[in-house]
């Protein structure tokens, strides 16, 4: 008979291995060590060059290793959204969560700029799957490239002269010809940044919507711009390459002298990000939403 008051557990006490319930079952006082907690998370970190980044870095570091993006859980970004949206890119073939802090200005993506308890944030913190657009564009040499963009791809002039665009989505011409400064298909993740700018509609992130919004349009003067589904295809042609260039810009990357882009979101790319419970990316959205109706 086992002692109640020792370190040897109790035969009923015994099941985490089929081993050692045996030999509870024999008789034989046997110990079984508590588990380590499951969650132990290994944080990737990447820094913007800013100094507010900077100064995080000698702060951050002196709490937690910094381990490579394939031995991490989680990547960290410490940076503003153009310095997120770029390392997103960059790392996100490694399929591990972001977690933004915010060292930039705004900070729409990012979480609170804070050093304290961030593996407990990270471990509570809301993820959110959202998809890229994926974009092929030819240039004028026929020059052909592939691009991501997370929030957005604008086409915008790059002359005085005004854009001459046409608009197709599907197998159907939407604009024949659109005569303005340019125009902006975004993501609902994108749909609150250049996109309300320029008065585009605010998406919910789990519409199933992309926006496509007109850059100051000449003509059609009225045309506001359309909502369209997230499975649509969209190609935007430059009627007049020669005369009138135009430039694409995938979020922070510019391609210019556009003859054509052709758009769609890639399903097979998931992205996971990671906010704190009470600033989720869906209530920041739904924030701005009520501020634009006001």
């Amino acid at each position: 008979m086992l002692n109640q008051d020792s370190n040897e557990c109790p035969r009923g006490e015994i099941g985490r291995h089929k081993g050692l319930k045996i030999l509870a079952l024999l008789g034989v006082p046997v110990r079984v060590w508590p588990r380590a907690p499951n969650y132990m998370n290994k944080f990737c970190f990447v820094f913007d060059k800013t100094k507010k980044s900077q100064e995080f870095k000698k702060k951050i570091l002196k709490k937690y290793k910094n381990h490579s993006p394939i031995k991490s859980s989680n990547i960290v970004i410490a940076g503003g959204d153009g310095f997120m949206l770029s390392s997103i890119k960059k790392f996100n073939k490694f399929k591990k969560p972001f977690y933004g802090i915010n060292c930039g200005t705004f900070g729409f993506l990012m979480n609170k700029y804070s050093i304290d308890d961030l593996e407990k944030k990270i471990r509570k913190a809301k993820k959110s799957v959202i998809n890229p657009l994926k974009i092929k564009s030819i240039d004028k040499k026929n020059n052909k490239k592939t691009l991501l963009a997370i929030n957005e791809v604008s086409l915008l002039r790059q002359s005085k002269q005004t854009a001459s665009l046409q608009l197709k989505i599907g197998k159907k011409i939407i604009i024949k010809k659109l005569i303005g400064d340019g125009i902006l298909v975004s993501t609902p993740a994108g749909s609150t940044a250049y996109n309300l700018s320029i008065h585009g509609p605010i998406l919910s992130l789990n519409s199933g919507k992309m926006a496509v919004t007109p850059i100051s349009p000449f003509r059609p003067r009225r045309w506001k711009g359309k909502i369209i589904s997230n499975k649509s295809k969209v190609k935007i042609v430059n009627l007049d390459h020669k005369k009138r260039p135009i430039a694409a810009v995938a979020d922070n990357v510019e391609i210019r002298n556009i003859k054509s882009i052709s758009l769609k979101i890639n399903k097979n790319i998931k992205i996971s990000l990671l906010h704190d419970k009470e600033r989720t990316l869906i209530k920041k959205i739904k924030n701005e939403q009520s501020r634009k109706k006001h």
